[in-house]
C-alpha cells in the first residue's frame, strides 16, 4: 500500500520507510514530478502540516501525509519552533545550528524538544498525530549522521546526539517515529485500508 509524504527531502522519506516497514510504499512528491514549492505560512506545526497533506491529496487523489517537525527550544521562547527548517537560511542546516549555537552561548537551560505533526488527508477527511522526544542541546556539533539540528541534541537517557546514532537507534526514539506509530496504529485500526 502507497503513502505519499509530502516532502522532497530524501533522509525523511527513507526515515518514514525504515519506521512504516515493508508493509507501506512511501512515496514522495519527487516520484510525481510535484515541484512547485508549497507555501508553508501556516501559524502551527498542525496547519503547515495540513497544507502539505492537502496539497498533496488535491494534486494525486492519494491518502497524503503532511509532516512538519521543528526543534523547541525553552531558553529560546520556543524558537527556531515552525521556523526551524529556515531558521538562519532556507533548509541550510549548517547556518540554522550555528545560529542556535549563538543564541545559546553562555545559557544554563538546555532543554530542548523536538516535535512532529503528522497530518493525514485522504477522503475521509483529516487526522493528526504528534510524537516528541526530550533532551538538550550540546554546545557544539557532535556527529555526521542525521540531518537537522540532529549534531547537538542529545535526548534524555543518553549520552550522543541523534546525529551520533545509528539509524535504526534513533528510529527506535525519535519524534517521527513517536508520530508514525500513532499513525501505524491509525491505519491498522482501519484494516491498514487508505
Amino acid at each position: 500500500m502507497e503513502i505519499l509524504i509530502a516532502t522532497h527531502n530524501l533522509h525523511k522519506k527513507e526515515e518514514i520507510q525504515q519506521i512504516l516497514g515493508t508493509e507501506y510504499i512511501v512515496t514522495s512528491l519527487s516520484d510525481y514530478n510535484l515541484n512547485e514549492e508549497i507555501i508553508e505560512d501556516g501559524n502551527s506545526f498542525q496547519e503547515n502540516a495540513l497544507i502539505k497533506a492537502k496539497y498533496c491529496f488535491e494534486k494525486t487523489g492519494k491518502g497524503s501525509v503532511g509532516d512538519d517537525s521543528g526543534l523547541v527550544v525553552e531558553a529560546l521562547d520556543g524558537r527556531p519552533g515552525i521556523y526551524s527548517a529556515r531558521y538562519a537560511g532556507n533548509h541550510n542546516f549548517q547556518k540554522n545550528i550555528e545560529k542556535v549555537l549563538e543564541e545559546m552561548k553562555g545559557e544554563p537551560n538546555r532543554r530542548a524538544y523536538f516535535i512532529t505533526v503528522l497530518c493525514f488527508k485522504d477522503k475521509d477527511g483529516e487526522h493528526y498525530f504528534e510524537g516528541r522526544v526530550y533532551g538538550n542541546l550540546t554546545t557544539e556539533v557532535f556527529g555526521a549522521d542525521g540531518f537537522g539540528y540532529d549534531p547537538i541534541f542529545i535526548p534524555d537517557d543518553y549520552n550522543m546526539t541523534f546525529a551520533q546514532m545509528l539509524p535504526e537507534e534513533k528510529n527506535k526514539i525519535s519524534h517521527r517515529s513517536e508520530a508514525l506509530k500513532l499513525f501505524l496504529e491509525f491505519l491498522n485500526s482501519r484494516g491498514g485500508i487508505l
